[in-house]
């Protein structure tokens, strides 16, 4: 398949240029792999409806798409798309929606809609936080991170959204993040194709609230890429073991002396230390050695850190989760009218 310049998406799909995200916002992401999604899948426009709440994900169809878009009250995306697949079920109805509008306030609508398995995507956008209202604390947000609503850090659990979508019923559930451009393209597709309730949950990036959250310095123009390799560093493909040997060294105080202390520690050994961001911990020192278990000892003895961290702590999984058929509900819905007609 020949590669398309991205002249051709813009001219053919998106109305409005520039877009009114923020300077290194995820959203634009997103939109370039559906519209790619549904250009190599050969869906005409017309039978695609794009529906939204409110947030910034919210933006990414209406009113940037060039088509048919819905743009809602918040937290009821998905129970206008409900009303919208019933009506035309030919419809390649969508919702856009972030973990606020779709988990927090719509959070009941979504369960609902799993549960019935109609025949709609959901491309659910999570910045971790409520990024448009000024960063508080959404029902994403991780445990101890900082918001405007927590300064001194979350004291609640998450949702794991795509747990939660599984249990209500979807029968498309995949998790992916804006680093996995291609594979969340390939999911959008899938999901189109899929005859039931598609669930696909986007980690997103949110330069401008997500340096508190993660408590990241230095230059603002520096921040998108930097979270966007944090989500390449905290997260493992599902089935896949995690490959490598290393460990995070946790900083008490100043990552670079730790880091210089790290690679004093570990000079005469087969080994390289590095700063990285992590999502669950922030700015940490990743290790990788060929004697793993001779360099954490050589760490616990180290002064200026918190503790040591394997490799596969604190990371979320992403892949497809569920595949899977079930009776859909605008057919089950259209069986159920037609014996009410035949009744006499």
């Amino acid at each position: 398949m020949s590669v398309k310049p991205l002249s051709y998406y813009r001219e053919r799909y998106i109305r409005f240029q520039p877009s009114p995200f923020c300077p290194g916002c995820g959203n634009g992401t997103i939109l370039n792999c559906f519209v790619r999604a549904i250009d190599e899948l050969g869906i005409p426009r017309e039978r695609v409806l794009c529906v939204s709440g409110i947030g910034c994900s919210a933006w990414i169809p209406s009113p940037n798409l060039r088509g048919d878009t819905l743009h809602t009250t918040h937290g009821r995306a998905i129970a206008f798309a409900t009303g919208a697949k019933v009506y035309n079920p030919h419809l390649y109805t969508v919702v856009f929606t972030g973990d606020g509008d779709g988990a927090g306030i719509g959070g009941n609508h979504l369960i609902h809609a799993a549960r019935r398995n109609i025949d709609i995507t959901v491309i659910l956008v999570n910045n971790l936080s409520y990024a448009m209202t000024g960063g508080q604390i959404a029902p994403t947000t991780l445990h101890g991170l900082r918001t405007t609503t927590s300064p001194y850090g979350n004291p609640e659990h998450p949702f794991d959204l795509v747990k939660l979508a599984a249990a209500a019923g979807a029968t498309y559930v995949a998790r992916w993040t804006t680093y996995h451009v291609v594979e969340l393209t390939r999911s959008i597709k899938e999901a189109l194709r899929h005859r039931g309730f598609s669930f696909i949950e986007v980690l997103s990036q949110c330069p401008t609230q997500q340096r508190r959250l993660f408590g990241l310095r230095g230059p603002m123009r520096t921040l998108p890429s930097r979270i966007v390799e944090m989500f390449a560093e905290g997260t493992y493909l599902r089935g896949r073991p995690l490959k490598g040997s290393y460990l995070y060294a946790l900083p008490e105080g100043d990552p670079e002396e730790v880091l210089r202390d790290v690679g004093e520690a570990l000079r005469d050994l087969e080994a390289s230390a590095r700063l990285v961001d992590h999502i669950a911990f922030g700015r940490v020192v990743r290790v990788d050695a060929e004697d793993l278990e001779e360099a954490a000892g050589r760490l616990r003895a180290l002064g200026g850190l918190r503790r040591l961290a394997d490799a596969t702590e604190g990371k979320i999984e992403v892949g497809v989760f569920v595949e899977e058929e079930r009776p859909e509900f605008t057919e089950s819905l259209r069986e159920v009218i037609r014996r009410a007609e035949v009744r006499p």
